[in-house]
């Protein structure tokens, strides 16, 4: 897929995400003739799905389109079929509808995409009917390649009226950008047993600020005095000593 085609198909992804509310994986309706086109194309139709909406995808498939299949016999279709999710349309199976009438059925209820369905389908009929529905994303093949539509004139119309929602009811909201004080809860006599106080809630009382980690605080120097010199002991044993020795040398005779 083209870098240029993938960056449109990745925009209109996001405009049925935040209009529409679509969800990954998306429920893509699948039918007959867009099962056997890829068969014959030998095209994977799981990894085409995800590569053109660009996220995770869910294949279903109607019983009416499963009875169409079975119609014209073609095996290899009818096992790639049996693999999709089967989507109940409440018709009954001994008088099926055409697929166009089954997935028209399904996914255009009162004017809405209300199961949020993209629609896989080589009818142009059935694509031209769901273009009248806002928000149905419409796939299908062009030369083995899978293409994914423009965004109908119905979806273009509803999401500008979304946005303009968006931007109006901000600015006309009276209630916007007020604090909504919470109800509070009465104490009634009977909660309280009639005798007992009305609980009181106690404040919290405020700290102030922190004092700084006592740990990282360098503690200050003190300064020490220097001590008054003592004389030395020995010098005053060595005097001690010199003046015995004069003491006892005796004196020369004459």
């Amino acid at each position: 897929m083209r870098q240029k085609r993938a960056k449109s198909y990745k925009k209109q992804m996001n405009v049925y995400l935040h209009a529409f509310k679509f969800r990954e994986p998306y429920q893509v309706l699948v039918d007959a003739e867009m099962v056997s086109t890829c068969v014959g194309a030998s095209f994977e139709l799981h990894k085409g799905l995800e590569r053109t909406v660009q996220g995770e995808v869910k294949p279903m498939i109607t019983q009416c389109c499963i009875r169409s299949l079975y119609d014209a016999k073609n095996e290899e279709a009818i096992a790639l079929a049996k693999t999709f999710e089967r989507r109940r349309c409440n018709h009954s199976q001994k008088d099926p509808k055409k697929p166009l009438d089954c997935i028209a059925d399904i996914t255009n209820i009162g004017g809405a995409n209300k199961f949020r369905y993209v629609v896989a389908t080589m009818d142009q009929e059935l694509r031209k009917e769901l273009r009248r529905v806002p928000g149905v994303p419409l796939l299908f093949m062009n030369r083995s390649v899978m293409v994914m539509e423009p965004m109908s004139k119905a979806t273009a119309n509803f999401t500008s009226q979304v946005e303009a929602k968006k931007l109006t009811g901000g600015l006309n909201d009276a209630k916007l950008g007020k604090k909504i004080a919470k109800p509070k809860s009465p104490v009634t006599e009977e909660s309280n047993g009639g005798n007992n106080p009305p609980l009181t809630v106690s404040k919290k009382k405020r700290k102030g600020p922190a004092g700084p980690n006592p740990l990282s605080v360098k503690k200050k120097k003190t300064e020490s005095k220097p001590e008054p010199e003592k004389p030395s002991s020995s010098s005053n044993s060595r005097r001690k000593r010199s003046h015995g020795k004069a003491k006892s040398e005796p004196k020369d005779d004459q």
